[in-house]
């Protein structure tokens, strides 16, 4: 194996970050971190209580009790009783998938309660609930990071999957309200990586304008917005604008096609056509980015992160059209999300040395996508913050400044 990675150029990735790594997850996995069961019992109560109101109410707009949870009932209920238009059939009946519920939501009152209904049982019965199965006799959850499971390189946590907690409703965001420091009077500090993977892409592609905005701070979305719709001047960039701009700057990160983004931003697909099209002919640098990696990855059958990662793909010679181009989006995102994760990888070994080196008793506990999670005593505070920021952003040169930012709190949630 030894002689297979030396070949391939992967030898010091191995060396300087996956085994290295290791040893900080393993700290991380002893250490665990402190997980209020009195809170998630509390919040449970809540949430039990939200559910039984929301069944009343949609039981009273049904006309009907029903079991809410079967989509066979709930289907009958819908597309029968209420007669609401049928989006799209399954071999078993009707379909009442979260894409068919949102592009109901406005048809009926029932639709949006029936979306809240689930997200709330799903959040109870999953991490309110079932966390508290994890939480061993300290008071702490021990979750398992795991290094070889994602392709790209990211890091997995398992039993249970901390990386997993909704962030995008507040009831989820809750969740993290639990997760405190071990000793009384210390404080969690979250940091985490601001676009980093945006900021490796303007790197990647070398692209001008990117690079530019990156380098002056400018607001990348704004940016993006201001070139799309050809406006001057930031200050008439509306809300809707800046957001659109949003989801084509990640989608383009994930090879998004027109069919995706207007599905995403509820436009027709030729004006998303349009708009991806204006993208690629501002952001030429991205456009050429595209274009060689995925040449590239037919020529080789693999595509690199800068740290020399590799993500083979075979399917790019698929003649079927479909995996062909899952493994031409795959081979545009790969080093891109690889090399965020792989510099994410650079910062915790750095932290955890500096860590050591300067006698802190604050320790690393949890690392979340681009995010990393400490817990602190009060008067090391400003200084693990200075320290954990000046690490992160300079982990590794790109031509564009990496930029990390940190919160102080008493538990996960205020820490965010």
């Amino acid at each position: 194996m030894i002689k297979r990675l030396g070949e391939e150029n992967m030898l010091d990735l191995y060396k300087n970050i996956e085994i290295k790594v290791a040893r900080v997850l393993a700290n991380m996995e002893f250490e665990g971190i402190h997980v209020s069961k009195k809170a998630l019992d509390e919040m449970s109560q809540e949430f039990d209580e939200r559910i039984k109101v929301l069944e009343g109410s949609i039981y009273t707009l049904a006309g009907s009790e029903f079991n809410i949870a079967s989509p066979k009932q709930l289907g009958v209920v819908l597309f029968e009783d209420l007669g609401l238009p049928v989006v799209k059939k399954t071999k078993t009946g009707y379909s009442t998938a979260v894409e068919v519920l949102e592009q109901l939501q406005y048809k009926h009152d029932i639709i949006p309660l029936i979306m809240e209904y689930r997200t709330l049982t799903k959040l109870n019965s999953t991490y309110v609930e079932g966390l508290q199965t994890y939480i061993d006799e300290t008071g702490k959850i021990h979750t398992r990071f795991v290094q070889n499971l994602t392709q790209t390189g990211r890091l997995s946590s398992q039993d249970p999957n901390l990386q997993n907690i909704p962030i995008r409703t507040e009831e989820g965001r809750q969740v993290r309200s639990a997760f405190l420091p071990s000793h009384p009077e210390w404080k969690l500090l979250s940091s985490d990586y601001s676009q980093i993977e945006l900021r490796v892409l303007a790197h990647m592609a070398n692209d001008v304008h990117m690079i530019e905005a990156f380098k002056n701070n400018i607001d990348i979305h704004t940016n993006t917005a201001m070139r799309v719709f050809g406006i001057q001047n930031p200050e008439e960039v509306t809300s809707s604008m800046r957001r659109q701009a949003k989801a084509v700057n990640f989608g383009i990160v994930y090879g998004i096609s027109d069919y995706g983004l207007s599905q995403n931003l509820n436009i027709p697909r030729k004006t998303a056509k349009e708009f991806i099209d204006r993208y690629l002919e501002e952001f030429k640098g991205v456009k050429e980015y595209m274009e060689t990696i995925v040449m590239e990855a037919r020529q080789k059958d693999y595509v690199e992160t800068l740290f020399h990662r590799r993500r083979y793909l075979p399917e790019i010679h698929s003649s079927n059209f479909n995996i062909r181009s899952f493994a031409e989006r795959t081979a545009m995102n790969s080093p891109i999300q690889g090399t965020a994760a792989d510099i994410l990888k650079v910062a915790m070994i750095e932290l955890d040395r500096e860590l050591q080196e300067r006698n802190f008793q604050a320790k690393l506990l949890l690392q979340v996508h681009d995010e990393l999670i400490f817990e602190v005593p009060e008067e090391e505070v400003e200084s693990l913050q200075s320290l954990v920021e000046e690490v992160m952003e300079n982990a590794v040169s790109l031509s564009v400044p990496l930029k990390a930012d940190s919160n102080i709190g008493n538990n996960w949630y205020e820490a965010k």
